[in-house]
C-alpha cells in the first residue's frame, strides 16, 4: 500500500513560560486503504498532530510529505488549496455556520476549489440523500439535533472528495447511540485510495480502526 502521509522527525513545541514539547521526533508513515485510530490522555498532542497533517498548524521542525510531496510551509496558498482538495475534516464541534441551512453548509466547501454551484448543489444533494438528511435539507443548522449536525459535518468533508479524511473526537459531544450511527458512517467511507484517521478517547470505536496508535510522551506507540 501506498503512503499517503509521511512524518520525519517532527517537533512541536509550544512556548509559555517554558517550552513545553509535544511532539517529540515522530517518523511515522500513513498508508492508503487503512483507518488508524489515535488514542492518548487530554494534552498527549492528539488534536495537534490532526492539526499538523491538516497543514492548519506548522511543526517546529522535521518534514511532512502529502501524496509525494513535501510540504513547503511558505507557500501557504499552495497548501490551502491542497487541504481543500485532499483533505476533509470532520470536527468535535462540527464548525458548522449556524445561520445556514444544511446544504448551504455542505456546498459552500466545494466553492473554494470549484465555482460551479450547479454541481456543487447536486453533489451536497446526493451526499445529503445518502446519509438520511433529505428532510433536513432546508433547515437551520442550529434546528439540528446533535446527530445531524455532526452527519452535515460529515457530508461537508467529503464534498471535495478528499484522499484524507481526518476526524477529531467526531463524537465527543454526542451519547452513545448517535457515536455508534456516526462511526458506521465512517467506517463505510473506507476505500483502498482513501486514508482515515480519527482520535478518540473511547476505547470501543479505537478497537474499530485497522491500526490503533497512541501518542505516549510525544511519540506514538502502535497498539
Amino acid at each position: 500500500m501506498n503512503n499517503i502521509i509521511e512524518l520525519k522527525n517532527i517537533v512541536k513545541n509550544y512556548h509559555s513560560k517554558k517550552k513545553i514539547r509535544v511532539l517529540n521526533k515522530i517518523n511515522f508513515s500513513f498508508k492508503a486503504g487503512k483507518i488508524y485510530s489515535l488514542m492518548g490522555p487530554s494534552g498527549s498532542g492528539k488534536s495537534t498532530l490532526l492539526n499538523l497533517l491538516s497543514l492548519i498548524d506548522i511543526p517546529t521542525s522535521g518534514s511532512l510529505k502529502i501524496s509525494n510531496h513535501s510540504i513547503n510551509y511558505s507557500s501557504k496558498s499552495y497548501n490551502d488549496n491542497l487541504r481543500a482538495k485532499k483533505i476533509g475534516i470532520i470536527y468535535q464541534d462540527n464548525n458548522l455556520l449556524s445561520d445556514f441551512t444544511t446544504i448551504e453548509n455542505i456546498y459552500f466547501a466545494r466553492l473554494s476549489i470549484d465555482e460551479n454551484k450547479n454541481k456543487a448543489l447536486f453533489d451536497a444533494k446526493k451526499l445529503i440523500r445518502n446519509l438520511g438528511l433529505s428532510s433536513r435539507e432546508n433547515h437551520l443548522a442550529s434546528e439540528l439535533s446533535g446527530g445531524e449536525m455532526q452527519r452535515v459535518a460529515i457530508a461537508r468533508a467529503l464534498i471535495n472528495s478528499p484522499e484524507i479524511i481526518l476526524a477529531d473526537e467526531p463524537t465527543g459531544n454526542l451519547d452513545h447511540k448517535n457515536a455508534k450511527e456516526v462511526f458506521k458512517i465512517l467506517l463505510k467511507l473506507k476505500n483502498k485510495k482513501r486514508l482515515i484517521i480519527f482520535a478518540t478517547h473511547n476505547r470501543f470505536f479505537a478497537n474499530m480502526a485497522d491500526c490503533k496508535i497512541e501518542l505516549i510522551s510525544g511519540k506514538i506507540k502502535i497498539l
